[in-house]
């Protein structure tokens, strides 16, 4: 993907007021010269969600969310991050650089999506002109509403229907076929893929047509579903469909609904259910779990009481187990045989579903449930047998309350590990005896919380030849905001977010100034004056460039019968300045 200029994302940040853009969607408190609110990302009952208008970014000090305006719609709004600055550049009145979109759209994906387009305008107009068609609609009592909601049409009946009307010369036909719209049989000849169906455009993330999947009319037909294939633009494991509405049903998505078809997730929004989406004729993979909970906090997987149907949550289960995050939610629904969410929908109607749903399953019961079939947990072996099972499985769960939880209850079942082990007391730190702050640390802080402190400092930096964990980042910050003057603290993290070392930014900027010569925090008037601010972040400085000007005497001391007369008289200026000076100084 083309990267976009920093220049551009830099005027678009400082364009952007990062607390109107969180404060639509989340109710924010002021607090001193912050604003705070409980976190959006994760469950709490305190506010440790805090939005800087001055350093233009956001920090939860619960579960670590950070990032800029740009980072707060893409994990909000889930937006992809180019749709994310559209919308920011769409606020503030700016324009996203032109060779930038057509970098990452290049031609001939741009050509698939509108053969993709014009198949779906194509089969929306057969629906309008067929009996046949709008009667199967009726019957099955589609409201005219959700038909346009979801983009529903039809597929003629022949070989050739689509081909005909939209297949108007080579490069066409070749787009279509590339789109997945043609069959080819073994003579060579090319026909229509989908005939005599009810056709369901498949749409991705930014609401565009990327597939179809289309249901016999006939029940005389088989298979009942038939999907797109396979293609540039459409992955059946990466995609779930009804996804697109569902966002532009629900301005925050609580929940979703994990249905089996399309009729099923048609029925459902008719019924005032807008929170259902589909697989595509494939189990539940990873790449669906994490787009599941990416869009929703709980996720209800809704399925047939049988056995496929307990299979097929099961490899729901196996699939969102390692994604179980703190705040998150897994549940499974087993429908009455003979029934489908179509059904009972439309004969309880929502309230009726819902009650269904609140009923539903947790993922901790169905596990241990499915675990234990076979198992006799009257027996020492059969517990044995169970704990081997479990383990495995529960070493996926990511660390937390709810992975600690269910080895706890795995520990009442088999009396397994069943104390818990206590984790070790945090040391306590005697009052006036606190850890003295290390000068790269705090130059770092300072510097964020005050970019253009780093403005004061003469180039070459001095310091950059020092051996030291932090060197390196605090450098090239330095060097960025030589680069850039005005760039923002939120813009700095921006630009540093998929750097390695970046990741503990977002604390450091949030944290207390801490003078790295003592041991306390510095008095909060610290905070507010840009003077003091950049005196600590010099005195920070000056400290690092003595221990580089130590190393580099100790390096020359210790090759002094190989040096050159240059390196002698840099040796004798460097001895005159750290003369006074301990050999390490930290």
């Amino acid at each position: 993907m083309a990267r976009l200029p920093d220049s551009f994302i830099d005027d678009l940040l400082a364009r952007t007021d990062i607390v109107e853009v969180v404060g639509t969607r989340v109710p924010l408190k002021r607090q001193g010269k912050e604003y705070a609110a409980r976190c959006p990302f994760h469950d709490e009952r305190s506010a440790s969600f805090t939005v800087s208008p001055t350093k233009q970014f956001y920090h939860c000090f619960g579960c670590g969310a950070h990032g800029t305006a740009i980072s707060f719609l893409m994990n909000y709004d889930r937006l992809e991050f180019l749709d994310a600055v559209d919308e920011l550049a769409r606020r503030v009145g700016m324009e996203v650089p032109r060779d930038t979109r057509q970098n990452n759209e290049d031609s001939g994906t741009r050509d698939l999506y509108a053969a993709l387009d014009a198949a779906a305008q194509f089969f929306r107009r057969q629906l309008a002109g067929s009996d046949k068609a709008r009667a199967y609609v009726a019957r099955r009592e589609i409201d005219p509403a959700i038909v346009e909601r979801y983009a529903i049409g039809y597929a003629p009946d022949g070989f050739s229907g689509l081909r005909d009307a939209l297949g108007t010369d080579p490069r066409r036909m070749q787009l279509l076929e590339r789109a997945g719209l043609f069959s080819k049989n073994d003579k060579g000849s090319v026909y229509d893929k989908f005939r005599d169906r009810l056709m369901f455009p498949i749409h991705d993330r930014r609401g565009r047509t990327i597939a179809f999947g289309g249901r016999v009319i006939d029940p005389e037909d088989s298979p009942k579903y038939l999907n797109s294939p396979e293609t540039a633009l459409f992955h059946k494991g990466r995609e779930l469909y009804g996804l697109w509405q569902a966002k532009q049903a629900n301005a925050k998505l609580e929940r979703l609904v994990v249905v089996e078809g399309y009729m099923d997730v048609v029925a459902l929004a008719q019924y005032g259910v807008s929170q259902a989406v589909a697989t595509l004729g494939t189990a539940t993979t990873p790449d669906h779990a994490e787009l599941l909970f990416r869009n929703a906090p709980d996720v209800y997987f809704c399925f047939d009481g049988d056995r496929a149907g307990r299979a097929a949550a099961w490899k729901a289960l196996e699939s969102v187990l390692p994604r179980m995050k703190d705040g998150r939610q897994a549940l499974f629904l087993f429908l009455p045989e003979g029934e489908d969410p179509d059904t009972i929908v439309r004969k309880d109607g929502a309230a009726g579903f819902d009650m269904r749903l609140r009923e539903a399953m947790p993922l901790s019961e169905f596990f241990f449930a499915e675990m234990s079939k076979d198992v006799n947990l009257g027996t020492l072996d059969g517990k044995a047998r169970l704990a081997e099972r479990c383990k495995p499985l529960l070493a996926q769960i990511p660390e937390g309350a709810f992975g600690d939880l269910m080895k706890q209850r795995l520990a009442e079942l088999t009396g397994l590990g069943a104390r818990a082990e206590q984790p070790a007391p945090r040391a306590q730190v005697a009052p006036g005896k606190g850890v003295r702050q290390s000068p790269i640390r705090t130059a770092i802080a300072a510097l964020l919380q005050q970019p253009s402190v780093a403005l004061s400092l003469a180039l070459p930096l001095r310091f950059s030849t020092l051996q030291q964990a932090g060197v390196r980042l605090l450098t090239d910050m330095v060097l960025l905001v030589h680069s850039r003057p005005d760039i923002t603290t939120g813009a700095i993290l921006e630009h540093f977010s998929q750097d390695e070392q970046g990741k503990a930014l977002p604390r450091l900027a949030m944290a207390p100034l801490v003078d790295a010569t003592v041991a306390t925090p510095l008095d909060e008037r610290v905070l507010d004056d840009a003077d003091k601010r950049e005196q600590t972040f010099r005195d920070a400085i000056a400290r690092l460039n003595i221990q580089a000007m130590q190393a580099r005497r100790e390096e020359l001391q210790a090759r002094l019968a190989t040096l050159d007369q240059a390196e002698k008289d840099e040796l004798r200026a460097l001895l005159r300045a750290t003369s006074g000076l301990p050999s390490q100084d930290v």
